[in-house]
């Protein structure tokens, strides 16, 4: 196997095997691009390191043969001590990470070669520099050196010499450091800083692999649910020198705005700077438009590359550049990340151009982003304390507490606080704090900070670079101009649409897209916002191509409504127990403790023109659109006194010789119907069952409040369906029941009812007898909350606040089942029934109604298996409109990159 690839071996399609920096790295080398010499290690190299705890016996052969090959174009040796070739080591996963290794520079550099590189580069403040970062990188993330300890230092010699920022250390001040970074390698990872160059380059090379399960990159892979056996590849590239000068510099450039979508000129520079000095924001950047007038040469150049890049790649491109004495290099180009709404502009901006169709148009969006740009905005006319600005680095409205560590983010954040993460700058160990916040602000770096680009990616309001903020996160406390102080624990307010930071909490309003989806905002008309018009587009893209129908969960008229406006094609799931909440609740509760058939007579009578008025009202809401209504199936206990709480009435009754014949007759029927277990227990099927006439009063009303729409020229589309059935003979009792009553209300009222009847698939053994039940049943609607309950044999409301989140964290489960369905388990059984009932009743219609119907991933799934709908909660219709037309794009071959 080879393990080793020159950056000319490679192109962008090997991602997998070179890393998404090697991959593109190797495209724009052969796209003739200046991009330094060099080469990969692949992700194989990572797999068998991690599997057997050592390098692969041929890869530092193939690594020194590479090397070989890398000295001779560049005409000097690692290392080399009058004139030394140094090289960075990057890791590079097929996806981008934050958490993996941070990039080490200028290794091979060492006492022995420092005044080489010095007299080469004519400038011996530049050598000293070079080496101090080197150190300080090798240490932090090679040697696991507290990185604290070498900032910490950096900002003593910066007193010491009353230095404002790193770059006016002299060459003396810088070799002080060195010696002072050197005793800190020595004193913390117990030995030397390395003076061997292919020894820098060995143990940075593992330190690569290693990264791939640090505990930042396993919580990052969770969150993104990004599988673990991928490994990171190894990027070595000869190093250029943006610290050379102010006629050097680094900086990151996008093709377009990351964070509206907007075409132009974005990004950040910084001159006489290397490498991470732009994204650890350790200095304020200048724009990106500013180097026009720094080296127009570099900037007319760089903006004809991004011109190439953008066309070639056919998206938003993210570049990191150096200028080294006025010679252009790229050091890196990847597909960037992106805000939702960007995303959503930017695809429809690609369509436009031609670059992209309408297939490809959806797989540059999701379902998440959707969501996204559905929740709230700050309100404009809301009363506002401003405290400052900064960049609007990543969109969005965030209200929370003011925390300064990532520590206190994650436990106040777990104990159901919302916070705000305020910080000088963040960097990868600040990972777990970012994804608990609700927010992110920083007082510096700009919109190309690790903060903005960890941000963005996560779909996290942040604002960064507010300079006018003062943090001191050792004291636990911000201050604004004019002496306002803002301690932790204080509520502030971020909006990351403007850049502005406000005291206390900010009311919000309904965004502009669910404005547009609620039908009080219109794509086409003057004042559209662009946002909406590109939603509105790509929405049709979608509808057009989805197979899936998406249906609604919805109890009343008021949901339906909302949910038809919304692009719901019926209803999937009415859950008539939802209609008894309340004071109808002891109609019920009358119901289920009646003793005598006239007891029960009475309670049914009392809940018929109930629920008759429901269902012509849910009817008309939805009239021409089908209806699922599930017959009642409440957890027992739902609909009964408190045993506890009844119990110590009785008794303090008892206590003062006050009885109550009602309240003891009360606590024997709940002690007799009391469960151990409500969840599997008298519900459903079983309930109907036992209480006579309980179903028939419920099908009665479907089926006279159908006539009466139809008698007022409606079209109402009834379907019946029957909950918790395990066996066809359950349901076969429950069918032939409500067919006569049913036929019974036709005669009455002169009307031909189409009234489809099936059932619930919710148990295991329903799923495993499907076939059977498809004899009995003219529809099938998959109720996963309750499927993975049973399959995994977990009580929902009782695992999640007990063991789940261990579980997350240990990565048994990279996501809850109950967000996304399990695909080995629970969805295996769905796909089977499916198969089974299929092969029983071709044309089956067959849906899913819990919650996983509104969850992208599970649409993908479900479309896979070829279910005719998804239901979800109306807020969700949209997000299951689009990710069922992705799916539909991405089964018939179009480009997913």
């Amino acid at each position: 196997m080879k393990f080793v690839y020159d950056f000319p071996e490679g192109n962008k399609d090997l991602r997998g095997l070179l890393g998404g920096k090697g991959a593109n790295l190797a495209e724009m080398t052969n796209l003739g691009l200046p991009v330094p010499p060099g080469f990969t290690i692949t992700t194989e190299a990572c797999k068998v390191y991690l599997d057997t705890g050592k390098e692969p016996a041929a890869l530092r052969d193939e690594v020194s043969a590479h090397l070989d090959a890398l000295e001779s174009r560049m005409g000097k040796k690692l290392g080399q001590p009058d004139d030394p070739l140094l090289v960075s080591v990057r890791s590079g996963a097929k996806f981008s990470m934050p958490g993996m290794m941070d990039t080490v520079l200028n290794v091979g550099l060492s006492d022995a070669s420092v005044a080489g590189l010095a007299a080469q580069a004519g400038d011996e403040r530049f050598a000293w520099d070079s080496y101090r970062r080197l150190i300080q990188m090798f240490g932090a993330t090679v040697l696991g050196v507290g990185a604290q300890l070498f900032e910490e230092a950096l900002e003593e010699a910066k007193e010491r010499k009353q230095a404002a920022t790193d770059v006016d250390l002299e060459a003396g001040d810088l070799k002080k450091l060195v010696t002072r970074f050197k005793q800190i390698v020595s004193q913390e990872a117990g030995r030397d800083f390395p003076q061997d160059p292919r020894e820098q380059m060995d143990l940075a090379i593992c330190s690569v692999f290693e990264s791939w399960n640090t505990e930042r990159a396993k919580l990052y892979r969770r969150q993104e649910r990004i599988p673990g056996d991928l490994g990171t590849a190894v990027n070595i590239c000869s190093m250029v020198f943006g610290n050379l000068g102010p006629d050097s510099g680094t900086g990151v450039a996008f093709t377009r705005d990351p964070a509206s979508g907007h075409q132009g000129v974005y990004g950040d520079y910084l001159q006489n700077a290397q490498g991470e000095d732009v994204v650890a924001g350790i200095r304020n950047t200048v724009a990106l438009a500013d180097l026009e007038t720094i080296d127009k040469k570099s900037y007319d150049q760089l903006l004809q590359i991004m011109e190439t890049l953008e066309t070639h790649y056919r998206d938003l491109c993210d570049i990191e550049f150096t200028i080294e004495r006025g010679r252009l290099w790229m050091l890196q180009t990847r597909v960037g990340k992106r805000t939702a709404g960007a995303a959503f502009r930017i695809a429809t901006q690609l369509v436009d151009q031609g670059l992209i169709d309408e297939a490809e148009a959806l797989q540059r969006v999701n379902g998440a982003q959707l969501a996204q740009l559905m929740f709230p905005r700050f309100d404009d006319d809301a009363k506002r304390d401003l405290l400052g600005r900064g960049i609007a680095a990543s969109p969005g409205a965030a209200v929370g507490k003011a925390v300064f560590d990532s520590y206190t983010a994650v436990k106040w954040s777990r104990s159901g606080e919302q916070v705000i993460l305020i910080r000088r700058e963040t960097n990868p160990d600040d990972l777990n704090g970012m994804i608990a916040a609700n927010g992110i602000l920083t007082s510096r770096g700009g919109k190309t900070s690790h903060a903005a680009v960890v941000a963005r990616g996560m779909g996290k309001t942040c604002v960064c670079g507010a300079e006018e903020l003062e943090v001191d996160t050792k004291s636990r406390r911000m201050t604004a101009p004019g002496g306002v102080v803002v301690e932790e624990g204080d509520v502030v307010s971020i909006d990351g649409s403007t850049g502005k930071v406000y005291l206390g909490e900010v009311p919000v309003v309904p965004s502009p897209v669910v404005e547009y989806f609620e039908g009080r905002m219109h794509a086409g008309a003057d004042d559209a916002d662009e946002l909406v018009e590109a939603v509105h587009r790509i929405m049709a893209y979608a509808d057009r191509r989805r197979r899936l129908r998406v249906r609604a969960n919805a109890d009343n008229a008021e949901d339906a409504l909302r949910a038809r406006r919304f692009g719901a094609q019926g209803i999937g799931l009415c859950r008539t127990e939802h209609m008894f909440l309340g004071e109808r609740r002891t109609l019920v509760e009358k119901l289920v403790l009646a003793d005598t058939d006239d007891e029960r007579v009475n309670a049914l009578e009392a809940l018929m023109p109930l629920q008759k008025k429901d269902f012509i009202e849910l009817f008309e809401a939805m009239d021409g659109l089908p209806v699922t209504v599930r017959l009642l199936d409440p957890p027992l206990h739902e609909f009964l006194p408190d045993i506890t709480e009844l119990s110590v009435r009785v008794a303090l009754a008892e206590a003062r010789k006050d009885h109550n014949e009602n309240d003891l007759r009360l606590l024997q029927a709940v002690h007799k119907l009391h469960e151990q277990n409500p969840m599997l227990g008298l519900r459903g099927v079983r309930l109907g069952l036992v209480i006579p006439g309980l179903f028939a009063m419920q099908v009665r009303a479907i089926a006279e409040a159908a006539a009466e729409r139809k008698n007022a020229k409606g079209d109402p589309r009834a379907e019946i369906m029957i909950p918790l059935v395990g066996t066809v003979q359950e349901l076969e009792i429950v069918r032939d029941e409500a067919e006569l009553v049913i036929a019974e209300v036709e005669k009455a009222r002169g009307v031909r009812l189409k009234l489809a009847l099936g059932t619930m698939i919710e148990l295991p053994r329903a799923a495993l007898t499907a076939g059977q039940i498809a004899e009995a049943a003219e529809f099938f609607s998959f109720g996963t909350n309750d499927l993975t309950q049973t399959v995994w044999g977990f009580s929902r409301d009782d695992v999640e606040a007990s063991f789940f989140t261990a579980y997350l964290e240990k990565g048994i489960f990279g996501v809850s089942p109950f967000e996304t369905i399990d695909r080995d388990g629970v969805g295996a059984l769905v796909k089977s029934a499916v198969e089974a009932g299929r092969a029983t009743r071709p044309g089956l219609k067959m849906g899913v109604c819990g919650e996983h119907g509104g969850d992208p991933e599970s649409v993908h799934f479900f479309h896979e298996i070829g279910l005719d709908y998804v239901s979800c909660s109306p807020f969700r219709i949209p997000v299951a409109r689009l990710e069922a037309g992705r799916a539909a794009a991405l089964s018939s071959g179009s480009d997913s990159r």
